[in-house]
């Protein structure tokens, strides 16, 4: 690796023939300044991020590209959307989207070594297939990118160039948890069995799950991501000493990513071996939390469509429930508050009106209560949903309607 100036970069990238497709961090560690030299240097190419934030380069001669929807690619035109498993998009990189370049932000080195710090997800993969072709490799070296253990680490000949950016890490806006937030959490978390492996992903109702599992013992986490409800759970020693936290990325505060720097309890893996279904199903009791927008009498869940346009992807949601459903005494649970406060509709519909995310879960829960799916016939599946979910307000419509649809529902 050969750490240039900003300007030597710009002369690397504007020699790229062709219209060169670029791999780069995603999620909250993308590398700014990296991006903003590539944008400057190369009229037209293909940029390839999972779950882009606000900001990326947008414009004429950028073809934007992704299997999870951010919003800095949400709406965009031109947007190429590829329908996949987490876990099967390194294979979309290795086979039908070989990258020319790839471009990660990671730590400084260390004993001949970065690390990838709080995003390894799908980076591991898009570097092994650029090296097979002769592509490059840049890294954004930051001091304030915490060392992380596990794929998360690389030696310095795996890359080819890197520029020193010192720039702080994106933490999200705090939001604690609303009532129905926390009455959601509190019937999850009475959802998750004893010594239990945990994935659940980001937001408020996954913060008020981990809040009221903290006087538990014995659980693990097996997950996609994490945040600072995992940290909250070491402190208060729910977690079982003996076992790693393993995730694929990170996204927190400050203290979260100082507690991850150099900590041998975290172990970051690539997307292949977290997201793999047959891995994860060997996991004890691995209890999936997942979100979705909209759910309906078929116990169908939607949560990358708005009304009918993407809005994100399946993500991980499809390879934890299956790999869930599969683990011994695992469970897989799609928690949703009953009411859409903004677009003030129900949640839950009689007949999902676009494609589904995912189908077949353990449990469907709201603040109003939780639906038992898997082991009841449809009929019932539908009743526990209609009168356990759903919100009161809903519920005479989605009677009428799903007798239409042939379920006898009282």
């Amino acid at each position: 690796m050969r750490v240039i100036s900003e300007s030597r970069l710009t002369s690397v990238l504007s020699g790229l023939p062709g219209v060169p497709r670029v791999v780069a961090s995603g999620n909250f560690a993308t590398p700014w300044r990296a991006l903003a030299v590539l944008d400057a240097a190369v009229q037209e190419y293909r940029l390839f991020m999972l779950n882009a934030q606000e900001g990326v380069p947008d414009r004429d001669g950028v073809t934007l590209e992704s299997p999870f929807i951010g919003p800095g690619m949400r709406r965009r035109a031109g947007l190429r959307y590829f329908p996949s498993r987490l876990s099967l998009v390194p294979f979309l990189l290795t086979q039908a989207l070989p990258p020319d370049v790839v471009i990660v932000h990671t730590s400084t080195p260390v004993d001949g070594t970065i690390s990838l710090g709080t995003e390894v997800n799908i980076l591991p993969a898009a570097i092994d297939a650029v090296r097979a072709r002769g592509g490059l490799v840049i890294a954004q070296l930051n001091p304030r990118m915490p060392y992380t253990y596990g794929d998360a680490v690389l030696a310095l000949e795996e890359l080819d160039y890197a520029i020193e950016a010192d720039e702080p890490l994106a933490s999200p806006e705090p939001r604690p948890p609303g009532e129905v937030s926390r009455a959601i959490g509190e019937r999850v978390a009475r959802l998750v069995p004893e010594h239990a492996t945990l994935q659940l992903g980001i937001g408020q109702v996954p913060d008020a799950v981990l809040a009221a599992l903290t006087p538990r013992r014995g659980l693990a986490v097996w997950s996609e991501m994490f945040s600072d409800g995992v940290l909250a759970l070491e402190k208060a020693g729910t977690l079982d000493p003996g076992t790693p936290i393993t995730a694929s990325f990170i996204f927190g505060t400050a203290q979260l990513y100082d507690w991850v720097d150099r900590n041998p309890r975290v172990r970051m893996l690539r997307t292949e071996k977290t997201n793999d279904p047959a891995v994860i199903a060997k996991q004890p009791g691995l209890t999936s939390v997942n979100s979705a927008l909209q759910v309906d009498l078929y116990a169908q869940a939607n949560a990358a469509r708005v009304r009918g346009l993407i809005y994100s992807g399946f993500g991980g949601q499809t390879d934890f429930i299956v790999g869930a459903m599969h683990s011994p005494g695992g469970r897989a649970i799609i928690a949703l508050p009953s009411w859409h406060p903004k677009a003030d509709v129900s949640t839950v519909v009689p007949r999902l009106a676009g494609p589904v995310t995912s189908f077949q879960h353990s449990y469907i829960a709201s603040e109003q209560g939780t639906a038992t799916i898997w082991g009841n016939d449809a009929t019932t599946q539908a009743q526990q949903l209609l009168d356990n979910v759903a919100h009161p307000d809903a519920r005479d419509e989605l009677r009428e309607a799903g007798r239409l649809l042939g379920f006898a529902l009282r």
